[in-house]
């Protein structure tokens, strides 16, 4: 019956608080240790800035990182150091959160959207070249939800066009593909620090290279055009002050050592909740085996047919499921291009050619993700045990048996 879900007043299925972010006392203390100390700021990028960069390159596998205040800022760093020009076109999918199309406007480049591959909802590699004009610079694919794109194929194209790769590794941070870590494939790695994420001080960012020209470049431009050896007010490139903070550093260097734990606890849990929901009928998880050999679930992704639940419509389903108390809802509710800072091209005072025109973009996998298909379930809810994996399923079946009764 209706009642019976948690909705319309029934039982919920989940009565669990799943915590983020997860600290302890040394978490405290090494931020304690830095205001206790008065030297908050750190406009050398020394000390524990430079300690956690050097940690999480080696943790990356890449010889150089560079910290900043957040991933928006790191993206844009990476793609003005590779040497984008004003007018240049970046390839990139539209679904992801907007700033990895946002920075491609703010250096003065135009993002051009490819759709997404829908068994993984990652960047469809089969489209790029198709895409790719004498204008085209970069490719930035998105790990989405953690789970890594098809860089062997991505590499191919790069390589053969003489473009620049930029992975954004927001979602990303421990995965791995064929063994290697995501954002140590491409010419940079981008990684967001921001709140939610897998591995987080608050905000803050990172850029992981093994281009020591681009690590230079980066270097500079976080810090306001100042270069290494130069003096105080000496500054050679047009840069910002976007330095990360010393009670920031010290925070992500404590984090960062139970990232590989949380890493494998959350695929683990990804792979067993994948068999459990396989066995309901209209309920799809996206498609594993293409690559990753260890995914961050930092959204744990199905995808839902309403045509099983009584054509239930899935902004219903989400709600639904949600106040099951599985921390959950219905992911993106339109493609990047049809945002209405692309629809109406307010680009404010940066130079995108005139006959830039988004309104007849269309993108159908990416669009039906959004409008149809996908249901996500949040990152701190795969650190849960595999009892709460089966709640999770219990919670799906539960409102399946009420739609179709």
């Amino acid at each position: 019956m209706k009642e019976d879900l948690a909705l319309y007043g029934g039982k919920k299925t989940l009565n669990k608080e799943f915590k983020w972010p997860i600290f302890d006392n040394e978490d405290v203390s090494a931020v304690t240790e830095i205001v206790s100390s008065g030297n908050w700021g750190n406009p050398d990028c020394g000390g524990i800035v430079e300690q956690v960069e050097k940690e999480f390159a080696a943790y990356c596998g890449s010889k150089y990182a560079i910290s900043c205040v957040n991933g928006s800022v790191s993206l844009r760093l990476a793609l003005i150091a590779c040497g984008v020009k004003p007018g240049d076109e970046v390839i990139l999918p539209p679904y992801t959160f907007i700033a990895t199309a946002s920075v491609v406007l703010e250096a003065n480049c135009v993002p051009v959207f490819v759709d997404i591959d829908p068994n993984t909802y990652n960047l469809d590699s089969t489209k790029i070249e198709e895409a790719i004009t004498a204008k085209t610079k970069a490719i930035i694919p998105v790990h989405f939800a953690g789970q890594a794109c098809d860089m062997d194929a991505i590499m191919a194209i790069a390589t053969k066009h003489d473009l620049r790769v930029i992975e954004d590794a927001a979602h990303a941070h421990g995965g791995e593909y064929k063994g290697k870590k995501l954002g140590s494939i491409g010419d940079a790695g981008s990684f967001s620090f921001q709140s939610s994420k897998n591995l987080t001080c608050g905000e803050g960012g990172m850029v992981v290279t093994d281009n020591e020209k681009l690590y230079n470049i980066m270097n500079s431009l976080r810090n306001v055009g100042r270069v290494k050896g130069g003096q105080w007010y000496e500054h050679h490139n047009l840069g910002c002050n976007y330095r990360l903070t010393q009670m920031q550093a010290a925070l992500l260097s404590k984090q960062l050592t139970r990232l590989e734990g949380q890493t494998q606890l959350r695929n683990e849990n990804g792979l067993y909740l994948n068999k459990l929901l396989q066995q309901i009928d209209g309920i799809l998880p996206l498609v594993r085996g293409l690559g990753e050999t260890l995914h961050t679930y930092h959204i744990y992704i199905f995808k839902y047919d309403k045509s099983a639940f009584n054509n239930l419509p899935k902004r219903e389903f989400a709600a639904m499921l949600a106040a099951e108390g599985v921390p959950s809802f219905m992911g993106y509710p339109e493609p990047l291009y049809k945002q209405p800072l692309f629809q109406e091209k307010n680009f404010m005072s940066y130079v995108i050619p005139e006959e830039v025109d988004y309104t007849n973009v269309t993108c159908p996998e990416t669009e039906k993700a959004c409008y149809e298909d996908a249901v996500w379930i949040l990152q701190h809810a795969m650190l849960g045990s595999k009892e709460d994996m089966d709640l999770i399923a219990k919670a799906i079946q539960k409102i399946k048996e009420v739609a179709c009764e």
